[in-house]
Order: structure tokens, then C-alpha cells, then sequence
């Protein structure tokens, strides 16, 4: 094969061996190995079957070995320089490559997002991602040990002070050797059977990479919500359990939840009758792909999915709309994921995970079968649950781990009525409105991944401009002090062919009543205004309300929570005076412990010691993470207070979110 340019372009590399290569650099080379990324970034890279080359420079060429698109081995990465295999280009080269191995079990990105296979990084990967080829036995259920061992609790501890300077170090200064050292200890962990700490690892490594090189599905929350959940595991790993039994002390975590498991189990299910509901959309940093939604008639809600690798940005999001006309894989089914959407299916020897992922071994068989309006049973039975009710489970299954999840466990189901963009959004930004049917609760739409080359965005924009459009609709719920969810199919309401409204929704025969907004464009002519009737005449359209008014400054705490990650422990160290304006901020509003947490983070931050000549003393930063971590968790639980009063349905979601929330 002639060497050509590789679109997709660098491999992927397992955590371990960005670990082991970048800990083999001399003090020296490894304080250049940051500068020396960003020049072999430059570099032009061809592939020739399972080799990426790189010519460093006239003299020296780079070749990644990476079977199957994945470096598995340090030896695999060869450099033909003087210093090589200690050279800083076999360091930059692994610190370029996108991590790929599959970490299970642990916790969860942009939009973006764990039951991976081998083939899926558990760190990147929603859920539904990578079905298995064959179904796992259930696992031997074995008395749990109660305490950790010894080579866990050093395990834990490696990784907990890793987590703490790469926190310390805020994105700016989270360099490739601190990222290589928290990798190297999250192997370690794994080694020892901590599976779940392992993953969120990973998960953070890949999110400040993001980060740092400005990935445009980066989000600071997301990345500040992988540092909560990585410190709060190796702190519940590593901290003795107080066993006096004392009254009111909160029940601690079972240490099988904290370790995670290695593989994801599934249950025979025998015969499954699945109807359809909608597909979306898999981008994330390393891969790409569709997920198939279905409902079976039990109202369980089971996924299958077609994801495979990316490397390259550009190449991500054409990648993941084809895979929408990808066969689904389950048994013999011949339909694509777009059709598997109002389509059905009847399995036999189905297997399922406790998330809903199904298994796709040898032994299923699956044959099309008709598939169910969004207004027949028994799909119809998810919208029967009122809003709040669903927001309360949604908000209940983020206290899980994301493994443990019921699948569509953040997923709403909505009858809505559009009321148009109005500037209600962060900084007066524009958003879609709509009114929840049978109350007044008025909820802002959002895509439901911003990735532009997807079809959220258009789509959104399109259904702005139809007032008063009556939909039924799927949305996954955006955590915010004011109701807010990311938009992923509509669909024709229960009086579709009757709607009052100035305009209705008159989509294809052949698309059933229902549209997936991120593999599928609407059209104008899919907005089509009805012929006046005397019994439903057409009225003037709904006011649009106004911009809410700000709730509590929980904002106050939840930006310096983030600032501390983005720019490390350094930053918060601000004047006298605007700590004085804070906490008085906070205090004013009633929020006099989110003030004392912020004054304990800025005093841990200030806190260095020094020698007798006035220098810095390094530290482990673990009063600093420690405090950081508490603040953390209490903005994670304010927030989500304000997001269930959001969206009672009684209409005083707007008053309540002015009051303190106690937490």
C-alpha cells in the first residue's frame, strides 16, 4: 500500500503507555515535552496500514505502529533520533494521540457523554455506545471485602494526590507530564480492581486536553464535574470509615460502588417485542456514531448503537450523521438506525444490561415487525408521567453511578406548545420558548449537541419561527435554575391533524409523525399552516414572557469553583475587596454557607508554607483539593435544588428560585 495522507489522523493509545513513555524522559526533556507536542503537531502524518509516520526532522522519522488504529504496546512507537527510546518526539508523539482503551466501570462531555466495549473509551462514551459482539455471564456474586487491601488503599491514595496537583495545576499549567502522571496512577488503579476511580481519571486526562487545545465540544462544567466525581471517589476510597454507628451520619457507600466493576453484565431477557422511539447523534472527543432508542412493551426504555473511533474533528460529525443509515446491529435485522426509529423489532434471546444496553451475541435473533405511533401504547405511556415527576427522576438518577443508570433515566417526554426566541439566555442570548401542555410552565429549548455540522442547530432555528407549532417532543434535561432541555426528535401531538395553532407539523408519510432533529433536517414545507375551521378558529399568537428575573447568586461560588480549575490554585487569591463583595453578595442572599466554603477554598488556596528563607514549600495541595471538593458538591446540590423548583408545574418555579435553597 502507497503511503497516503491519513484523514482521520493520529492513532489512539491506551492510557498506560502515554504513562510509561512520558515517565522515561529525563527532568530535562520532560520540561519540553509541552513545546515539543505543539511542533509535532505541525508536522505532516501519513499511515500505510497499520503504521502513522511522521518525519520529525531530515534526519529522524516517527512511526506509531497502532493495529487496529490503537497504540497497545510502548515499544510500538518508534523514533530513528540519537536519544530514542528516551527522546522527548516518542513522548510528544503519545501525548498528540487521542486515548482510546476501554476503561469500564466507571463514571461517565460534550454534549458532549461507560458501558463501552473494548473498543469504546468508557471515559468519552455515552452509554448506549459500542455494543457488545457477545453477551456476558452474570458475574459470581461474592461477599464484599470490608475494608480495602493494601495495595488498593495505595492505589487510591497514588491516585487521589495525582488528582490534587492536576487540580492545583488548574488547565493552564496540566501540562502532558501532570496528565502522564495522573494516567499512570489511574493504571495503577485499575490494576488493583478500582475500576470506577480509574475511568474518571481517564475522563478528566481527556477533558483537559480538550481544554487545552481549545476541542470545540469542550465544557468547563463538564470538566469541573469529572474533578468532583474523580476527588470524591478517591476520598471515600481512601478515608476510613467511621464505624461508631453515630445518629445522623450519612450511610456510607458500599465499596463495591466505589471499585466499579471490570465488565458490564448482562441478563437473559428471552423475547422482546421493541418498538422504535427515535435516534440521535454519538460525537464525542474520540468517537462517532448513532444510538437507536426503543421501548418495549413492558415502557423499558433499551438502546443499540453503532460507534466507531475518530480521530480527526472534521471528520467527526459526517461521520456520526452516516451512521444513522448503518445497519442496527442486533441479530439478523436488516434496517437502518433512521428506519429502526419508527420501525420495531422481535428478539429472541435477548440480552440486556442494567443501563438498557442490549446485547447483540450469537444467540439473538431479531426480525423487523411493525413499530408504534408516538400516540399509541405502548410508547404513549412516556408522556403520561407529569414533568415534574420526570425531572425528579431525572434529577434522582445523577446521584447513581452512571453505570447503574436507567437507560433514559435523563430523557423528558413532552407535549409543548412553541412560543418563539426570546432573549431569556445568558447574556440576553436568544432561546426557543415553549409551554408545557396543561400548565404554565414555560421551558427554554436547546440543540441538543452544538456541534454545527449537525442538524440541532438548523432545526432549532427553523421550529423558532413557527409560533404556536403544537409538539410532542423528546429532550434531555440541561440542569439550570430556569427549565431547560436539549431538543432530540419531535413529533405530531396527540390532535395532530386537528391543531389549533396558526401552523402544524405535516412531515412525509414515510417519516410516521416524527423527526430526529440531529440526523434529520426539517424543511420549510414541513411547517405548513391549516385551513381555518369554525370549531378551532385560529387566534392570536401567545406573548412571549419576559426575561425571568435572576435567582440567588449561586454564581458566585460555582465561578470560582471553575476558575480554580481553569487556572489553578493560584487564582484565587484575589484582592480584600472582592472577597469582602462576595461574601457579602452570598451572605445577603442567605447563602451563608456557600460564603464560609468560599472563604475556606480562598484561605486553602493562600495557604503555602514557607522555609526560613521565605520560600514556597511544595505541598500535596490536599487541604486545597479538599476544600475545593466541598464547594464543589455544595454548588452540585444547589444547583440541582434550583433545577427541580425550576420546574414545578404550580407556576412559581420563578418565585422560588429567588429564595435561598437549602441544601
Amino acid at each position: 500500500m502507497n503511503a497516503t495522507t491519513q484523514e482521520n489522523g493520529w492513532p489512539g493509545v491506551r492510557p498506560e503507555v502515554v504513562a510509561e513513555v512520558v515517565s522515561g524522559l529525563s527532568t530535562r526533556l520532560q520540561k519540553r515535552l509541552d513545546g515539543a507536542a505543539a511542533k509535532l503537531a505541525q508536522r505532516p502524518l501519513s499511515r500505510e496500514g497499520d503504521e502513522w509516520r511522521v518525519e520529525v526532522d531530515e534526519e529522524a522519522l516517527l512511526v506509531l505502529h497502532a493495529p487496529g488504529g490503537v497504540i497497545a504496546d510502548p515499544a510500538s512507537v518508534h523514533c530513528g533520533c540519537l536519544l530514542a527510546p528516551a527522546c522527548v518526539h516518542r513522548a510528544a508523539a503519545v501525548t498528540l494521540c487521542p486515548l482510546t482503551e476501554a476503561i469500564e466501570g466507571g463514571a461517565e462531555s460534550s454534549g458532549a457523554d461507560a458501558d463501552a466495549d473494548a473498543d469504546t473509551p468508557r471515559a468519552e462514551a455515552p452509554r448506549a455506545e459500542g455494543p457488545e459482539t457477545t453477551s456476558a455471564p452474570e458475574p459470581v456474586l461474592r461477599p464484599e471485602p470490608a475494608a480495602l487491601t493494601p495495595s488498593e488503599l495505595a492505589a487510591a491514595r497514588h491516585l487521589h494526590r495525582a488528582a490534587c496537583a492536576l487540580l492545583a495545576a488548574g488547565v493552564s499549567g496540566a501540562g502532558a507530564v501532570s496528565q502522564a502522571e495522573l494516567l499512570r496512577a489511574a493504571h495503577r488503579a485499575r490494576v488493583a480492581g478500582l475500576y470506577r476511580p480509574a475511568a474518571a481519571a481517564v475522563t478528566v486526562v481527556t477533558r483537559v486536553r480538550a481544554a487545552r487545545s481549545g476541542a470545540p465540544d469542550h465544557r468547563l462544567v463538564d470538566l469541573v464535574s469529572g474533578l468532583r466525581e474523580l476527588l470524591g471517589l478517591t476520598v471515600a476510597l481512601s478515608t476510613p470509615v467511621d464505624a461508631s454507628g453515630a445518629s445522623g451520619a450519612p450511610e456510607p457507600t458500599p465499596l463495591g460502588e466505589l471499585r466499579g466493576s471490570a465488565r458490564q453484565a448482562y441478563a437473559e431477557e428471552g423475547g422482546l417485542r421493541l418498538y422504535g422511539l427515535f435516534a440521535e447523534p454519538v460525537l464525542t472527543a474520540t468517537h462517532a456514531g448513532a444510538v437507536s432508542w426503543a421501548v418495549d412493551t413492558g415502557g423499558r426504555l433499551s438502546t443499540v448503537a453503532e460507534v466507531t473511533p475518530h480521530g480527526d474533528a472534521a471528520t467527526a460529525a459526517p461521520l456520526a450523521v452516516g451512521a444513522g443509515n448503518r445497519t442496527v446491529r442486533l441479530g439478523d435485522a436488516a434496517l437502518s438506525h433512521r428506519e429502526f426509529s419508527r420501525a420495531g423489532l422481535a428478539v429472541q434471546g435477548a440480552t440486556r444490561s442494567a443501563g438498557g444496553r442490549l446485547g447483540a451475541g450469537a444467540s439473538v435473533r431479531a426480525v423487523r415487525a411493525a413499530g408504534a405511533d408516538w400516540t399509541a401504547e405502548p410508547v404513549a405511556g412516556l408522556w403520561s408521567e407529569p414533568p415534574g415527576a420526570q425531572v425528579a427522576r431525572a434529577l434522582a438518577a445523577q446521584e447513581l453511578p452512571y453505570e447503574s443508570r436507567p437507560a433514559g433515566s435523563d430523557l423528558l417526554f413532552l407535549d409543548v406548545t412553541l412560543l418563539g426566541a426570546a432573549p431569556t439566555g445568558p447574556g440576553g442570548a436568544a432561546q426557543l420558548l415553549a409551554r408545557v401542555a396543561g400548565s404554565d410552565l414555560v421551558i427554554a429549548l436547546l440543540p441538543g449537541h452544538e456541534h454545527p455540522d449537525l442538524a440541532f442547530r438548523a432545526n432549532l432555528a427553523l421550529l423558532a419561527t413557527a409560533h404556536g407549532l403544537g409538539l410532542r417532543l423528546i429532550g434531555r434535561l440541561e440542569r439550570a435554575d430556569r427549565p431547560q432541555l436539549r431538543l432530540l426528535a419531535v413529533g405530531t401531538p396527540p390532535d395532530g391533524s386537528d391543531q389549533p395553532g396558526p401552523v402544524r407539523l405535516a412531515l412525509a408519510a414515510d417519516r410516521a409523525g416524527r423527526a430526529n432533529l440531529g440526523l434529520e433536517r426539517l424543511q420549510t414545507a414541513d411547517l405548513q399552516a391549516p385551513a381555518p375551521r369554525a370549531d378551532h378558529p385560529v387566534g392570536p399568537l401567545p406573548e412571549l414572557p419576559t426575561t425571568p428575573p435572576d435567582g440567588p447568586p449561586v454564581h458566585v461560588l460555582a465561578r470560582r469553583v471553575a476558575q480554580a480549575v481553569t487556572t489553578g490554585r493560584s487564582a484565587l487569591a484575589p484582592s480584600a475587596a472582592t472577597a469582602a463583595a462576595d461574601r457579602s453578595l452570598l451572605r445577603v442572599a442567605g447563602l451563608s454557607t456557600a460564603a464560609q466554603l468560599l472563604d475556606g477554598l480562598r484561605a486553602a488556596a493562600a495557604d503555602h508554607r514557607r522555609d526560613v528563607f521565605g520560600r514556597v514549600v511544595p505541598d500535596d495541595h490536599d487541604a486545597f483539593a479538599t476544600a475545593w471538593l466541598a464547594a464543589a458538591v455544595y454548588t452540585e446540590a444547589l444547583a440541582t435544588a434550583l433545577c427541580s423548583a425550576a420546574w414545578a408545574a404550580d407556576g412559581t418555579a420563578t418565585d422560588r428560585t429567588r429564595q435561598p435553597a437549602r441544601v
